[in-house]
């Protein structure tokens, strides 16, 4: 039977742990890009060498040729520079489209057939990109987004309350970052509101560190931008597609009539199986979430627009 085949492209801090997890969960064979050579070669081969003590039983590639991707199931794209203190994922735009439109194209060649997985920043932006250059059905190109802001809002939730976060389950919709719009009435703990567990200011303080919660980790690391959370939201996303676990996670999904939006890439619940994005899902919003979530629908245009300014000088 053949294994399944994951491209990670980019070797920096985000793509090596999403080598990482993946390997641990023996989830495919796994090809590490980057332009830097010997960086990934080092990265896959060190992690190859942890295998007999994890238990894990998986090919580790580390590459700076494409020709090595060729056939993969899945492709996470990383790509990009980072944050630093100061900058807005916004800042980024410019440099990342050319980035994420380069090595898109030279994947989608090699993996006609893949499901794409975008992480790079500003996410929405780069999400568009990579659906412009490869040319895919909508059911293949993601990205990576709510199933990161959902982890930090639980995360930050089960702390508050002294529960497992586990048992804490949460719905956000929108934009990536300060656009997100999380949905108190669909955040539970153990099916139990979570408005029974502690004050609407206390929560408002909760999903306002959420919004900021890439924004604290650059300003603490000084020299990058997150990786743990992100790379396991990333492989969450990449899991639920190769073993078609039909999971329902937040992603960056593209919506012609859904929610209204009127084809663009944004945040909303989605059942990821073996075909990628195999159905949306519309849930019920008050007038005041509504309002959150065309706000963060608006900036996802700005950026799209933005996006395909660059696009239209390369």
């Amino acid at each position: 039977m053949r294994r399944a085949k994951l491209t990670i492209i980019g070797a920096g801090n985000v793509g090596a742990t999403c080598a990482h997890w993946a390997a641990s969960k023996e989830l495919a064979d796994i090809v590490l890009v980057d332009i830097v050579d010997g960086m990934p070669q080092g990265k896959a081969l060190d992690l190859f060498q942890s295998s007999p003590v994890e238990g894990f039983d998986c090919k580790l590639t580390g590459t700076t040729d494409y020709a090595d991707t060729a056939n993969s199931d899945v492709i996470i794209i990383t790509s990009g520079i980072p944050r630093k203190p100061g900058m807005s994922r916004d800042d980024l735009l410019n440099t990342n489209v050319k980035i994420v439109a380069e090595v898109t194209k030279k994947a989608v060649a090699a993996s006609p057939n893949a499901v794409l997985i975008v992480v790079s920043n500003p996410l929405d932006a780069m999400v568009y990109t990579a659906a412009k250059v490869s040319g895919f059905p909508p059911s293949r190109v993601l990205g990576q987004a709510g199933v990161l802001d959902a982890a930090r809002y639980r995360a930050f939730i089960a702390a508050e309350v002294g529960c497992s976060v586990e048992d804490v389950n949460a719905l956000l919709l929108g934009g990536h970052g300060d656009d997100m719009v999380p949905l108190p009435r669909y955040t539970t703990i153990c099916g139990v509101p979570v408005t029974q567990f502690m004050s609407a200011g206390k929560l408002d303080e909760i999903v306002k560190r959420t919004r900021n919660g890439g924004a604290e980790i650059v300003n603490l690391l000084k020299t990058g931008s997150a990786y743990y959370a992100p790379a396991s939201s990333s492989v969450a996303m990449a899991e639920s597609i190769i073993r078609d676990k039909k999971r329902v996670l937040a992603c960056a999904a593209y919506c012609g009539k859904e929610y209204g939006v009127g084809g663009y890439y944004v945040g909303v619940p989605c059942i990821l199986g073996k075909g990628g994005m195999e159905k949306i899902i519309e849930v019920d919003l008050d007038a005041r979430e509504r309002e959150m979530f065309n706000t963060s629908v608006l900036h996802v245009k700005e950026l799209s627009a933005a996006a395909e300014k660059v696009l239209a000088t390369l």
